[in-house]
């Protein structure tokens, strides 16, 4: 998969297009992008998509934007894994934002993308004030020669899948709908870095990533499941915050402890999905308190995947292994 800053494609080739934010990837996202696929290869040209970093609504109100689902890596391993040829991370500014409708349509799909056919979602807006819709980029197509589709809406009962709503899912602790909305658990990925060595301190070492969701969908502890590579996923608890008992953060920090499980995993590259919602997270008076209360995580943890840490149990000892953070 090809992925390019801005929206110039060069040698001039035609496209199969689609637009959006895609934050999440989820079911209405992977509905669009499997039909971008299947009509790209019926036309036998590439499969575009074009997104934008950063979210428009944080562009145009930072302080009350939506929190992030999904980090721009994230977004280009789910295109890559539907099997997308090209990329377009546009970053959205000031000129960006100002750009008409007109101009939209011919400088970046029809100049600058060689647009031969768009597939969209059914809510689609873009242009200063949001003038363009579907009605204009039919009549646009008919005059530069390329073809507009918007795709339907994906429902769950009688409610769209959207990014908003599995957002309000992960903060009511509902990841039963956020799952079902998504079609897996959710997740988020990133290195591992150093820490303050506390986990270790307490008597649970834990592995310390630093996110680029600022702010997080959701904060407080978890049961998750961890993935590094091919390996099968590991059981364990995370906090997810500002860790407010220790020494309060400006950025959030997703923290993880893996159940019976030591080691090494320094710079590594983990994959942690959500499963159940254990508590909220809280300040405790000490790191007494703090220890107590951690180890009362673990054990609703532990309770969560009994199942299948008796499994686990009865076969082998995992080879990979933690950091002390």
């Amino acid at each position: 998969m090809l992925v390019f800053r801005g929206f110039r494609r060069s040698p001039a080739a035609p496209t199969v297009l689609t637009i959006g934010n895609f934050d999440g990837a989820h079911r209405g996202h992977q509905a669009l992008l499997a039909h971008l696929m299947a009509t790209a290869r019926g036309c036998g040209l590439p499969a575009a998509v074009m997104t934008f970093e950063p979210h428009p609504r944080e562009f145009f109100s930072p302080d009350t934007a939506p929190a992030r689902l999904s980090t721009l890596r994230e977004k280009l391993e789910a295109f890559a894994a539907t099997g997308v040829d090209e990329v377009y991370a546009v970053r959205f500014n000031a000129g960006f934002a100002a750009r008409s409708a007109p101009a939209f349509v011919q400088e970046v799909l029809s100049d600058g993308l060689h647009v031969r056919h768009l597939i969209i979602g059914d809510d689609f807006r873009f242009g200063a004030g949001r003038q363009g819709n579907f009605a204009f980029l039919q009549a646009a197509g008919h005059r530069l020669n390329f073809a507009v589709e918007a795709m339907p809406t994906v429902a769950e009962g009688a409610e769209r899948v959207s990014s908003s709503a599995i957002r309000a899912a992960l903060a009511a602790g509902d990841f039963q709908k956020a799952e079902a909305f998504l079609g897996h658990p959710y997740a988020i990925a990133g290195q591992v870095v150093h820490g303050r060595k506390l986990g270790r301190q307490l008597g649970f070492a834990t592995a310390n990533i630093r996110i680029r969701h600022n702010p997080p969908p959701m904060q407080g502890v978890f049961a998750v499941q961890v993935s590094v590579g091919d390996n099968a996923p590991l059981p364990g608890v995370a906090n997810l915050g500002l860790r407010p008992t220790i020494a309060r953060t400006i950025a959030p920090l997703l923290e993880v402890h893996l159940l019976d499980f030591t080691g090494n995993l320094y710079d590594a590259h983990l994959h942690v999905a959500f499963l159940h919602k254990l508590r909220d997270e809280m300040k405790f008076a000490d790191l007494a308190a703090l220890k107590q209360q951690i180890a009362r995580d673990a054990l609703a943890a532990r309770a969560f995947f009994s199942p299948s840490l008796q499994t686990e149990s009865s076969n082998s000892q995992h080879s990979l292994s933690i950091c002390h953070g």
